[in-house]
Order: structure tokens, then C-alpha cells, then sequence
């Protein structure tokens, strides 16, 4: 017990004449990831066949889902625009 209080009072005299090291917190700026302005998400939610003709589409004309969409919506859009009515 004499040793554990000898080792209690030299840490605690030590505490009193070192100065406490305050850690230095570093700054460091962020790195800014490049973000592509050109594209938005689009969530929607579609029958589970039409998903899977989708996907049989794009394994045999080798194209991504996202490369469907596009190319659905656009030809959608062109194919109802008043461009086209007329």
C-alpha cells in the first residue's frame, strides 16, 4: 500500500511542476470531389417485368440500365414534343 501511495504522490507532484501538453489541432482544408453538373438522379419505381425485360435488354445489346432510361426518355420526349406534331 506505501508503494502504491509513493507512486500516487510522485504522479501527483509530477502533474504539478510539468505543464500540461495542450495537443496542436491541425487544419487541413477540404478536398472538393468533382461533381458532374450535367446529370441528376431520377428514383422511380417500375413494374418487376419491366425491370427484368430492361435488364435482358441491356445484357444483349450490352448497355446500362441508367443507357435505357436515357435512351427511352429521350426517344419518349422527341416522340411527344410539339416539334413533332405538327
Amino acid at each position: 500500500m506505501e508503494n502504491y501511495k509513493n507512486k500516487l504522490g510522485s504522479l501527483a507532484d509530477k502533474l504539478r511542476n510539468e505543464p500540461a501538453k495542450t495537443p496542436i489541432q491541425e487544419v487541413h482544408p477540404v478536398k472538393e470531389l468533382p461533381v458532374d453538373k450535367e446529370e441528376a438522379q431520377l428514383n422511380t419505381w417500375i413494374p418487376k417485368r419491366l425491370l427484368k425485360r430492361m435488364r435482358t435488354y441491356g445484357v444483349d445489346q450490352d448497355l446500362s440500365l441508367k443507357d435505357i432510361n436515357i435512351l427511352a426518355l429521350t426517344y419518349f420526349l422527341d416522340a411527344k414534343s410539339p416539334e413533332n406534331e405538327g
